[in-house]
């Protein structure tokens, strides 16, 4: 099954051929961080606009860079939610668009169930059961994946999300958005023992995490260093701010893998490429006798490809949109 698959959920226009769920034949992506890191973050009105001019030019490089025709594609997918709403728009209107034109079926799909598609797609081995880690710049839960489209979460933050939480100190400090990055290589040979930063515990759900009070924690410590005039040990605090969101995260996934008895763990989305994080559910899976996937760095952004290996799957167990699919700000996964 070829499936033509379209991702603007936030600042990234994507476009992908992919074949049944497993083998993607191209992945053409828009990226905007560039113009957005003008502003420190995402403006959501000028991200809808770059998304309406790269849409349509993108379509034709993947199906080009696929090697088939537009006939030839068997169903179109899209992302529907959640994210930011009018940049969603574009990607739900073009896709419904494509798919009335063509006279192809219509396949929605959750942003963060693409993000664990990912993995499919990175080994093909793998197969559900097992406990996704999913950690981005909107998103941080545990969900446990029971089959393809049969996912419940099971823990996930009470307000900020990691990748947002590294991004506003990455502003703090001065570096470029998106913050992720910056801060991983920032962070190497700093001290992660540097600074004593707050670790997060919610008392009615151990599952849970909070990020809000350590990014409070570290913009005061700046703002305080810079009013008495003393300096701040910027890798060394890049790498305490690293191992205190690795030390919410990564217990937490061992503890959810131990409380449903899974026995693989896969971690998806953006901040899935932090080196820490990585580096720790690495080791702690291997103590605790989990195989873990992590998928390769090029996999962790948002990308068509893995809404087009989402897609397959939800195609086998769910009826197809019509033309009334609208797009979902919030969408339970």
């Amino acid at each position: 099954m070829l499936i033509l698959a379209f991702e603007s959920s936030c600042d990234e226009t994507a476009a992908a051929v992919v074949r049944d769920g497993r083998e993607v034949l191209s992945d053409a992506i828009a990226s905007q961080a560039d113009l957005h890191a003008l502003y420190g973050g995402v403006v959501p009105e000028i991200a809808s606009r770059k998304h309406i001019e790269a849409i349509a030019p993108l379509t034709d490089r993947a199906l080009q860079e696929a090697g088939v025709t537009r006939e030839e594609i068997d169903a179109v997918a899209v992302t529907c939610g959640p994210g930011l709403i009018g940049a969603l728009l574009v990607g739900v209107n073009f896709a419904k668009s494509v798919a009335f034109a063509l006279r192809k079926p219509l396949i929605p799909v959750h942003h963060l169930r693409g993000h664990i598609a990912a993995n499919y797609i990175a080994f093909p081995e793998l197969e559900p059961p097992f406990l996704a880690l999913c950690i981005s710049g909107g998103n941080t839960m545990l969900v446990d994946v029971r089959g393809y489209t049969d996912m419940e979460i099971v823990g996930a933050t009470r307000d900020d999300a990691a990748g947002e939480c590294f991004d506003k100190i990455a502003r703090v400090l001065g570096l470029p958005y998106p913050g992720g990055k910056p801060m991983d290589d920032l962070a190497q040979g700093g001290d992660d023992r540097a600074y004593a930063l707050p670790r997060s515990h919610v008392a009615d759900s151990e599952l849970d995490v909070s990020f809000s009070g350590l990014k409070t924690a570290v913009v005061n410590l700046v703002h305080n260093a810079a009013q008495k005039g003393e300096a701040i040990d910027r890798p060394g605090l890049a790498a305490s701010v690293a191992a205190a969101v690795s030390d919410e995260l990564v217990p937490r996934t061992i503890a959810a893998a131990r409380q449903l008895g899974r026995r693989t763990v896969v971690a998806a989305g953006g901040v899935a490429a932090n080196s820490r994080i990585r580096a720790d559910l690495e080791r702690a899976c291997r103590e605790n006798g989990i195989r873990l996937y992590l998928p390769p760095l090029r996999l962790c952004g948002d990308n068509g490809a893995m809404i087009g290996a989402q897609a397959y799957y939800e195609s086998l167990c769910t009826p197809y949109a019509d033309m009334s699919l609208n797009a979902y700000a919030n969408l339970p996964i």
